[in-house]
C-alpha cells in the first residue's frame, strides 16, 4: 500500500512502536487481540486496528501540498476535510478557509470566488452541483480533489445498480457531506433514498407492502429521497449502498431485510431481478476498526476511551460498539480529561457533552481500552496515556514498557 507524506506532528513515539511491532508480529492481519502497555498501575488495551486509515493520509498529504505549492494565494476548504478538530485547526491556522460547514451551510458565499482561488475538495467528496459551480468560476477542481477512493468506489456500486434501473437505497446520514455526496450521484443513474438504520427501512417496508399512500412516504421520508419518487413504481427493484463508515452489522441487516421482502412480494425465483446484491460496501478501515473493537470486547477492561472528532461517523460507532460492554469515554484530546476524578465526554446518541466524577476506578492495576477513528492523529492517543500516566506517581518508563509490549489472546 502507498506510504504517504503526513506531518511528523501527527506521528507518536508510542503508537509508531506499537503499529510496527504488530505489522511484524500479525503480517496478514488476522489477529484483532489488542496490545497490551502494561505501565504498572495503568494497564492500556489498544485495539489491533485504529487511526489514519488509507484516504485520510491521502486527504492529508493533498492539504499539505495545496499549501506549498500556492504561496500567497487564497486557499479554501469546500467544508471539514476530515472529522478531527485537531487537523482542521491545523489547517485553518495555516491560512485555510472553510467554504461550507459540515452540514452543507454556507460559511463563505461561492460568489466571491475567483478563477486564481485554489478549492480542496475533502475526502468525503462534493456533491455534483457544487462541483459544476466550482468549474463555471474556472476554479479546477481535480488537481487538489482528496476524496477517498473507497466513496469512490460507493459511486462506482451506485452506477451499477442504477443500470439495471433498481432504486438506490443509501445506509447512512442523509445529512452528512459523504452520503450527500454518495445521493448526487446516484440520482443521476436512478432513484435514490437515504435510510438511518433499520427502523428507517422497516419504515419504507410498509410502502414496498402497499400497506401505506405517497403523501405518507413524502411526509416521513422528507428531504430523503430523489425528485419524482414514486411509491408505486421505485420501489419494485432495490439495491442497497451505504456511507463508508456506518456499522458493517446493521447494513447487512437492512440489505438481508430488503432481500426478504423481496422474496415475500415477488418470489425466491425472481429475487435478482427485484434486488441487487451488492454486498458490502464499507471501506477497509471502517471494517478493521470495527472488528478490532470486537477483540477489545473480549478483554476484562474496567472501561474505554474512544478518541475523535465528535462529528466523526466512524468514531461514534466505535463507541457504540466499546458501550455494550465497557463504561465508554468519546473524547477529542487528552484535553477533555481535566482530572484523576473528572473527564468531560461526548455524548453522541445526544449531541451534547456531559461531564462524568470518579470516571477511573480505585483499583490497580486499572485496565483501559484505548483506540480511534479513521481520522484521529496517532499522537492524540499517545497524549491521552501520558495525562492518565500522569496521575500515577510509580507508573513504568514509556521506555520500558515499549521493550515489553505483548498482545493478550
Amino acid at each position: 500500500m502507498k506510504t504517504f507524506q503526513i506531518p511528523s506532528f501527527y506521528r507518536s513515539p508510542i503508537i509508531s512502536v506499537v503499529k510496527e511491532f504488530r505489522k511484524v508480529q500479525d503480517p496478514r492481519k488476522k489477529d484483532n487481540s489488542p496490545t497490551v502497555l502494561d505501565f504498572g498501575p495503568v494497564q492500556y488495551f489498544i485495539a489491533r486496528h485504529f487511526g489514519f486509515c488509507y484516504g485520510v493520509e491521502n486527504a492529508i498529504e493533498i492539504a499539505f501540498k495545496a499549501l506549498d505549492e500556492n504561496p500567497g494565494k487564497r486557499i479554501f476548504l469546500l467544508s471539514q476535510m476530515i472529522h478531527n478538530p485537531e487537523v482542521n485547526k491545523d489547517l485553518t491556522e495555516r491560512g485555510v478557509q472553510f467554504l461550507q460547514d459540515t452540514h452543507g451551510k454556507q460559511l463563505i458565499s461561492f460568489d466571491v470566488l475567483t478563477p486564481d482561488d485554489v478549492v480542496i475538495i475533502p475526502a468525503f467528496g462534493a456533491p455534483l452541483e457544487i462541483l459544476d459551480i466550482l468549474n463555471k468560476k474556472g476554479i479546477p477542481t481535480a488537481k487538489y480533489n482528496t476524496t477517498c477512493p473507497f466513496v469512490e468506489r460507493v459511486w462506482k456500486k451506485s452506477e451499477q445498480i442504477g443500470k439495471t434501473n433498481h432504486t438506490i437505497i443509501i445506509h447512512g446520514k442523509h445529512d452528512h457531506e459523504e452520503t450527500r455526496s454518495t445521493f448526487s450521484r446516484s440520482t443521476t443513474h436512478s432513484k435514490a433514498i437515504v435510510l438511518r438504520d433499520i427502523e428507517e427501512a422497516k419504515l419504507l417496508g410498509e410502502f414496498i407492502l402497499n400497506s401505506k399512500t405517497q403523501s405518507e412516504f413524502e411526509k416521513l421520508f422528507n428531504r430523503k429521497f430523489s425528485e419524482g419518487f414514486d411509491i408505486l413504481s421505485d420501489l419494485s427493484k432495490l439495491g442497497v449502498i451505504n456511507q463508508t463508515t456506518m456499522l458493517a452489522s446493521e447494513t447487512e441487516e437492512i440489505a438481508n431485510y430488503f432481500k426478504e421482502l423481496m422474496i415475500k412480494k415477488y418470489g425466491a425465483t425472481n429475487l435478482k431481478e427485484h434486488f441487487a446484491d451488492t454486498h458490502d460496501t464499507l471501506c477497509y478501515a471502517t471494517n478493521e476498526n470495527q472488528d478490532a473493537t470486537y477483540g477489545l470486547l473480549k478483554t476484562d477492561a474496567d472501561l474505554a476511551i474512544v478518541i475523535g472528532g465528535y462529528n466523526s461517523s466512524n468514531t461514534s460507532h466505535l463507541a457504540e460498539l466499546c458501550e455494550r460492554k465497557f463504561p465508554t469515554y468519546f473524547i477529542s484530546s487528552a484535553k477533555e480529561i481535566e482530572s484523576k476524578n473528572l473527564i468531560h465526554h461526548f455524548d453522541y446518541p445526544h449531541k451534547k457533552m456531559l461531564s462524568t466524577n470518579n470516571f477511573l476506578p480505585n483499583k490497580t492495576p486499572l485496565k483501559i481500552v484505548i483506540t480511534s477513528g479513521a481520522s484521529c492523529p496517532d499522537s492524540l492517543l499517545d497524549e491521552v496515556m501520558l495525562k492518565i500516566n500522569s496521575f500515577f506517581a510509580d507508573s513504568k518508563s514509556v521506555e520500558e514498557v515499549l521493550e515489553s509490549i505483548k498482545v493478550i489472546n
